[in-house]
């Protein structure tokens, strides 16, 4: 299976160019130009996990070659619009640390400085946390924690001072904030203001457990985890991973130890076994297991999750695969989209595809941490 799964990931790339990608389905629906996006961001960082799991340079030529059809000399980033103000925008940057150290290129540095200035603009709530984007004005996804704090921590570890106080206040708000105590399961959302249609006017909470978002959230604090050094800091993300990781499982579907779209709603009409968010949690909790953050037994959890997924959604025909299950897209308003209410009737209600990298590439981040338990033959 190892050997299909990386002659899949060989042929997507072998199919992909800067301007079309063979993995951003949902750009390719909406027929626009390639751009500087989070789709892409979360691929060519899955192919750098691949070259480093496999000594493959293949992944990682590809991945410079994406990234230096963007990046200039002066470090200028082409498509990138840091006026729009979405925290999106900013996964991709991860990917310019690893460049940067492996080649020295300066264009990689003032890349980074460019993206760090537009996160430092980035407009907050009053508690403090970002804006999701700035047409969301006041609310905090928990994809945006994935999106922004990861590339905030590397920041600080590898240019900044070391100060990684500004992220642990901003994932200790979406604790406080968004943690439901009773089925210890996070909310998609939060509007600080209370005056999104979606949000609760007490609370200003989403209504919904929607997978994916926790996995961005699971998947930042497990990454999060690895990045910081050892201390308070790093002992507090340690936690916050655990308590998730311990209030989802009881929601794992028993057979496959996947988990619903919709993550408390297992069994209800309409809901499904979701790939991209099963992928992203089988992902931390590998990774957790391996950092030593997280109990042995998660260790063995997210292998049956990622067997799970191989086994019901996953095929193979020659060097095709084809990955299914996996919610395209899902978010909440804005205010003239009131269809993206965050009901469950919104979260099942959403087009379900084959091949998304929203799936692709957390299947493949998931993969290079079970090549590191079990390597290939």
């Amino acid at each position: 299976m190892y050997q299909q799964i990386d002659a899949y990931v060989l042929h997507l790339i072998r199919q992909s160019s800067p301007e079309k990608t063979a993995w951003n389905i949902e750009k390719m629906r909406q027929g626009k130009p390639a751009n500087w996006n989070y789709i892409d961001g979360c691929m060519l960082g899955a192919l750098l996990e691949m070259a480093r799991i496999s000594g493959d340079n293949r992944y990682s030529d590809f991945v410079e070659s994406f990234i230096d059809s963007f990046v200039d000399e002066n470090g200028h980033i082409r498509t990138f619009e840091p006026e729009k103000q979405t925290l999106d925008d900013i996964n991709e940057g991860r990917v310019l640390f690893p460049l940067y150290l492996q080649t020295g290129k300066e264009k990689y540095r003032l890349a980074i400085e460019t993206m760090k200035k537009a996160l430092d603009d980035q407009p907050r709530t009053h508690e403090g946390s970002f804006w999701h984007k700035k047409i969301y004005p006041n609310q905090v996804w928990l994809d945006g924690i994935y999106m922004a704090q990861v590339f905030a921590a590397l920041y600080e570890k590898h240019f900044g001072a070391g100060d990684y106080g500004d992220i642990i206040r901003q994932i200790k708000t979406v604790r406080e904030k968004m943690f439901d105590e009773a089925k210890r399961l996070y909310y998609h959302g939060y509007d600080a203001s209370r005056s999104a249609f979606w949000a609760d006017q007490e609370t200003g909470l989403s209504q919904s457990f929607w997978l994916r978002a926790m996995g961005w959230f699971a998947t930042a604090l497990a990454d999060i985890a690895g990045i910081l050094p050892e201390g308070a800091d790093k002992k507090y993300i340690a936690s916050l991973l655990a308590e998730m990781m311990d209030g989802l499982l009881p929601y794992a579907d028993q057979e496959t130890g996947m988990f619903y779209q919709v993550v408390d709603q297992g069994g209800r009409a309409g809901n499904y076994l979701e790939s991209s968010g099963s992928s992203m949690m089988a992902y931390a909790m590998l990774k957790g297991a391996r950092l030593g953050i997280l109990d042995e037994k998660y260790a063995a959890q997210g292998l049956k999750t990622f067997d799970g997924i191989v086994k019901k959604y996953l095929s193979f025909s020659g060097d095709q695969l084809q990955l299914s299950g996996i919610c395209l897209v899902a978010g909440l308003g804005p205010e003239s989209d009131r269809r993206r209410d965050g009901t469950y009737a919104y979260y099942i209600s959403e087009p379900v595809v084959e091949n998304d990298a929203k799936g692709v590439a957390p299947l493949v981040m998931c993969y290079t941490e079970v090549r590191r338990i079990i390597p290939a033959e």
